[in-house]
């Protein structure tokens, strides 16, 4: 029986997958991922890493990150603790939905995941204390072809619904949707 429903985003190719407990006197279960439901989202790319984050304060941002060329990887993201608001940037410049963006609630409690495609660029705010990520990777992370861009430029004009109160210093140096284009063009 199928317990991860997916729906399709604004962005081309993302999709929110929908997953509920059950329960009965002893507790409850869940199915966090199926290989099927990431086919149906994503072909047959197959998970190659998994990775944990902790966030601990509400208000830090991260992101927006990707990886690049060969690198590029889809991912599956999904909160295992606390609450966050999980940003997707399209980066396909041949892409229909290039250069706009899609936000969705991942929460402990409301069973949310998100497919996030090669291309697309990946953040969060954290909205409460020690929020905990899982995120599945179709690609190995690469130092060499790591990039990302600001969370606060102008032309993508993303709605944080709180005050940034955390950036890394990494983040705070990432350019411009428009500067990393112009560094690719060539």
């Amino acid at each position: 029986m199928k317990q991860n429903h997916l729906h399709a985003l604004p962005i081309a190719g993302a999709f929110v997958a929908e997953s509920t407990p059950r329960g009965d006197a002893r507790g409850s279960f869940m199915r966090l991922f199926c290989a099927d439901d990431f086919a149906e989202a994503h072909g047959a790319r197959q998970i190659v890493q998994i990775n944990w984050s902790h966030t601990v304060l509400p208000g830090t941002v991260r992101g927006l990150h990707f990886q690049q060329g060969e690198a590029a990887d889809a991912k599956w993201v999904r909160c295992l603790e606390g609450r966050v608001w999980d940003v997707i940037v399209d980066l396909r410049p041949d892409s229909a939905t290039f250069m706009q963006w899609q936000a969705v609630e991942l929460a402990a409690e409301n069973g949310k995941a998100v497919f996030i495609p090669e291309g697309c660029a990946h953040g969060f705010q954290c909205l409460e204390p020690d929020s905990r990520l899982l995120y599945l990777h179709t690609a190995f992370y690469n130092p060499a072809a790591e990039r990302g861009v600001a969370f606060n430029d102008p032309q993508l004009a993303i709605a944080w619904p709180r005050e940034v109160t955390l950036l890394s210093e990494r983040d705070q140096a990432l350019p411009s949707v428009q500067t990393w284009l112009d560094g690719t063009a060539g």
